[in-house]
């Protein structure tokens, strides 16, 4: 259903033909709108109203005309970019990206109008491959932001990667801590062994396994303002004897370690570089060694056309990023080590929740934020970036694995052998 009714004005001031045109176009998109009741606002005080009761009922306020040619011409992208610079406004945002990405008849569509932004932004992508200088020159467009800024919104531990949590009421201090403490469960980690953690943030994985389980602790970032942080933060704890954080790229350890621990900076690798990620990782792995990997993931009959495909959030908030795909990993691992996925998980729902706290935590505090020197435009891109994630993990359309890795046994016992006999 699409119908008009008027407040106030039935004038169109304000909108050049080239407005109404796109308005015009875009609710011809619209039209097959089925996710609930949808009431557009228009900045003449119009009112379009689409789609039919039963579902979620939202509305959605233009404020200027110009986002309608924003989002003809620049798709998600566009959408994200009006949001920023205050285009539109929508009482409940979580909700209308949970509609939107429900009813994928909508979001499917592409404008034939599209097409020179999405050809400009093949050529963007591929400037931001994740070369060794790519990789640092990525990292540091997000994480080298202001260790204060994600100091507001995040819990104590300053973890940056989903919680678990036991039921919804759980704080995020204590679902944080679950989470850390699984993974150390599921490597069945034991004093002094010698873990490699390849993307530490800033070191709560790290100071857990290290203060709680006894271990040993090699943590790699390539953020300096991670880095800075995390040590301050390590001789605090007194544990410098047990945790070493570097600035240092995967690509560049040597040794060997009794685990290798990765979460959610599998994505920041690229598909491109997935054989010498998991090439890297067996080969500083000790034969008896597990591998704990958490990574977003897109469902793998999505995944071609995802990668293929440039949207807001690989555009502003991480470059060079890329969802990974449990087929494309599995393939990876087969063609290069002897691992196999012995444990599989998919917290995805709990990202959802983990993403709300972050979301109101950081709105409660967003004075703070522009005391750090973040304009208005920033504050609405970060709301837009972790109202889109929520939603994204609340309706499935995302993934959070978590996979454990390991060799089988006889080979293990094999290679445990031979590397007996070489230090001998």
């Amino acid at each position: 259903m699409l119908s008009d009714r008027f407040i106030p004005s039935p004038t169109v001031s304000g909108a050049t033909l080239a407005d109404r045109a796109a308005a015009a176009a875009v609710f011809r998109h619209l039209s097959r709108w089925h996710a609930g009741a949808l009431t557009v606002e228009l900045p003449d005080g119009r009112v379009r109203e689409l789609g039919r009761g039963g579902g979620a009922r939202l509305h959605l306020t233009v404020t200027r005309w110009r986002f309608f040619r924003r989002v003809l011409l620049g798709g998600d992208i566009g959408v994200g970019e009006a949001y920023m610079d205050g285009d539109w406004r929508c009482d409940d945002l979580v909700g209308l990206c949970r509609a939107f990405l429900a009813d994928q008849s909508v979001v499917a569509q592409r404008s034939p109008w599209a097409l020179p932004t999405r050809l400009a932004h093949a050529v963007r992508r591929v400037w931001q491959a994740n070369t060794l200088r790519g990789s640092r020159r990525n990292i540091r467009h997000h994480y080298d932001l202001s260790n204060d800024l994600f100091a507001l919104f995040l819990d104590e531990s300053m973890t940056y990667s989903a919680a678990v949590f036991s039921d919804p009421q759980t704080s995020l201090e204590a679902a944080q801590y679950e989470k850390l403490d699984g993974i150390c469960r599921a490597l069945a980690l034991q004093p002094d062994q010698h873990v490699l953690e390849i993307g530490g943030g800033w070191g709560s994985f790290a100071m857990h396994a290290a203060r709680v389980r006894g271990a040993r602790v090699t943590s790699l970032t390539l953020s300096q303002d991670q880095l800075r942080l995390a040590r301050q933060r390590v001789a605090a704890a007194g544990l410098e004897g047990r945790v070493d954080i570097r600035l240092c790229d995967y690509r560049h350890v040597d040794g060997c370690f009794d685990h290798v621990v990765s979460i959610e900076m599998f994505e920041a690798v690229g598909l491109e570089y997935y054989d010498a990620f998991f090439g890297a990782c067996e080969r500083m792995l000790a034969p008896h060694g597990r591998m704990f990997l958490q990574s977003i993931a897109i469902p793998d009959q999505r995944f071609d056309s995802y990668r293929r495909d440039y949207d807001w959030l690989r555009k502003y908030i991480f470059p060079g990023s890329l969802l990974a795909s449990l087929h494309e990993i599995t393939a990876s691992l087969k063609r290069v080590t002897h691992l196999r996925v012995e444990g599989l998980r998919d917290i995805g729902p709990d990202y959802a929740l983990t993403l709300r706290l972050w979301r109101e935590r950081f709105l409660a505090r967003r004075g703070e934020v522009r005391r750090l020197g973040f304009d208005e435009r920033f504050v609405r891109m970060w709301e837009f970036y972790l109202a889109s994630c929520e939603a994204a993990f609340g309706v499935r359309y995302i993934n959070d694995l978590q996979l454990v890795l390991g060799r089988p046994e006889p080979l293990a016992r094999r290679q445990h052998a031979a590397a007996a006999r070489a230090a001998a």
